[in-house]
């Protein structure tokens, strides 16, 4: 058989492999964690980008059409974020339901 590949062995491919696959629970928690936040950054910053677009129409510099569209992506964004807090909140709850 074949037992290495362009100077790299099948030992170490089976190595890094098995690194790459090996993740606590702390690094589970932390990643999702991580997610979390800059999902909430990303919505604070829309929000933001809406409030400047509007002083950029009220001004005449930006078309109500370019307005609109932000909001409406603000406005999703924010609507997907609380539908996952909704998820999130119903899946603790029913863990805790859960009888050990």
């Amino acid at each position: 058989m074949i037992d290495s590949v362009s100077g790299i062995s099948l030992q170490q491919i089976k190595s890094i492999n098995a690194a790459s696959n090996e993740k606590t629970t702390a690094d589970i928690t932390k990643s999702f964690g991580q997610f979390l936040t800059d999902a909430l950054e990303n919505v604070s910053a829309q929000e933001a980008e809406v409030h400047a677009k509007n002083d950029l129409y009220l001004a005449g510099k930006v078309d109500a059409t370019e307005l609109l569209i932000t909001s409406s992506q603000a406005q999703l964004s924010l609507q997907l974020t609380s539908q996952i807090r909704d998820k999130a909140v119903n899946a603790y709850q029913e863990i805790m339901r859960i009888q050990i």
